[in-house]
């Protein structure tokens, strides 16, 4: 496996948190070796109650895939079990789509997309602005021409709802997302 990064945000990352992120979080890769990196952030997070919130998030590359999990609790302990889990389920996932391909060009592509990872995950730049324009985080990432299909798949493992990926089809930026009923949206900006 490569080498796991484990950085908090908020909290202070103890010896035993520390240790016991790595014993869960380092099983993974008996379900995928290809890993190429694993970073996990450990943050608080107030709530309006009294408790605070504790957060673990995951992303990991593997084979020009970017998989990312998040889990939150009232214990850290308990937010990074429940994170692996999630991550296990992704795993599968993942490896039920991808071992199903043959086309030797995607894992090229896909390779492509892990180096632009790398430089997006360097260049991840946050900002904090004043309330009055209502944007808290800026997110830079370099932008690899891909298919929608690629797209959608990029989509789904990492969780969200949209993608926004610069499609080689039309040689300009579109967007992926899911729709209520299950199936998939493709957003194609023209000019007015």
């Amino acid at each position: 496996m490569a080498q796991m990064v484990v950085k908090g945000k908020n909290v202070e990352v103890s010896e035993p948190l520390h240790a016991y992120v790595e014993k869960k979080l380092g099983k993974l890769d008996r379900h995928l070796d290809k890993i190429t990196s694993l970073t996990v952030e450990l943050s608080t997070e107030p709530k309006k109650a009294s408790n605070e919130r504790q957060v673990v998030q995951v992303t990991m590359q593997v084979n020009g895939q970017i998989l990312r999990a998040e889990e939150a609790s009232s214990d850290m302990y308990a937010a990074v079990d429940a994170v692996a889990d999630k991550l296990e389920r992704s795993i599968e996932r993942y490896k039920s789509k991808h071992y199903r391909k043959d086309d030797i060009r995607k894992s090229r592509r896909k390779a492509a997309q892990v180096m632009a990872a790398e430089d997006a995950a360097a260049e991840d730049v946050e900002v904090a602005e004043e309330a009055q324009s209502g944007i808290t985080h800026t997110k830079r990432f370099p932008i690899k021409p891909m298919s929608a299909e690629e797209a959608t798949e990029q989509m789904e493992l990492l969780g969200h709802d949209f993608y926004i990926f610069y499609n080689e089809d039309t040689a300009g930026a579109s967007v992926v997302y899911k729709r209520r009923n299950g199936t998939y949206g493709l957003l194609i900006p023209e000019p007015a």
